[in-house]
């Protein structure tokens, strides 16, 4: 079986390095790709052996949908290649309890679906936790998450299956059919708010590309990210405390269980639920 995973990015080196070392890790670096928002060589640094590919950084207008349409198109044609395609943020990283499965291709083979999705995990830096220092990973130093249907996405799919708001886009007459598949004990981690020094640049460029746009994109943070960031954290904060199994299985009952099926889109993804509640990874992160 051969799977890739692929992810768009801008500046974003701390996250950036992140997703190429746990990726390369499961996949190999050869099976990486990256599309470079503007050529910057410092992508290349970071990812050494992954296959990057650099488009122009000019008109910034409409910058999201641009966006989507552009990794859509190159995991469209990687699935003329792979049996299965990753596609992530560059701050997002997929991880699977290892005593569960053995690797991505054994996750994949015990799966009919077309794509697949994972329950969300946003991964914050609170109190009492030590800076990460570059060479660090971050899931072998954080243990704070919130369970978040917001972030818990389609991440893989087989063949040409365009990814859209958090789903799938099947068709306008195959949503009520389309299998929403949230595999147990598959996780899709969010990395933005787990290093503070790293989310301060990150949140200088975004607010740069709104402020030079003009636009107000509210779903995904751009306009204000630092407002998006304290109210982050201060609804982490306030948000019930369960432990892990408790919370998984809240997880699961809240998101896997109802998927919105919009044939209007043709969109199935999951339910826009936030702050499920906060719990503490358990010690297998660690070691992924």
């Amino acid at each position: 079986m051969k799977i890739c995973a692929i992810t768009m990015v801008y500046r974003d080196y701390w996250a950036l390095d992140q997703w190429y070392r746990h990726y390369a890790k499961y996949l190999g670096a050869e099976n990486l790709y990256i599309i470079s928002h503007g050529v910057d060589p410092e992508i290349a640094k970071i990812c050494p052996k992954a296959s990057i590919i650099n488009i122009p950084r000019e008109d910034l207008k409409s910058f999201d949908r641009v966006r989507m349409r552009v990794i859509n198109g190159i995991q469209s044609g990687l699935g003329n290649i792979y049996d299965w395609v990753i596609q992530t943020d560059a701050d997002e990283l997929v991880c699977f309890n290892p005593n569960t499965y053995g690797s991505f291709q054994e996750m994949f083979e015990s799966t009919k679906a077309p794509a697949l999705f994972a329950l969300g995990l946003n991964v914050a830096e609170v109190e009492g936790d030590m800076p990460l220092k570059r060479a660090d990973m971050a899931l072998a130093n954080r243990r704070t998450a919130c369970v978040t249907g917001n972030y818990s996405k389609a991440f893989a799919v087989r063949k040409s299956i365009p990814l859209r708001w958090h789903g799938v886009f099947c068709g306008y007459r195959k949503t009520e059919d389309f299998p929403f598949e949230m595999p147990d004990d598959v996780f899709y981690v969010h990395l933005k708010h787990a290093n503070l020094e790293a989310l301060i640049a990150a949140n200088a460029v975004r607010q740069s590309v709104a402020d030079s746009v003009g636009e107000k994109w509210n779903v995904n943070g751009w306009a204000e990210p630092d407002f998006h960031a304290k109210r982050f954290f201060r609804k982490t904060a306030a948000a019930k405390f369960l432990p892990w199994e408790q919370a998984v299985a809240l997880g699961y009952s809240q998101i896997r269980d109802n998927p919105v099926r919009d044939p209007e889109r043709g969109i199935v993804k999951p339910p826009f639920i936030n702050y499920v509640c906060r719990t503490t990874l358990p010690d297998w992160f660690r070691e992924i």
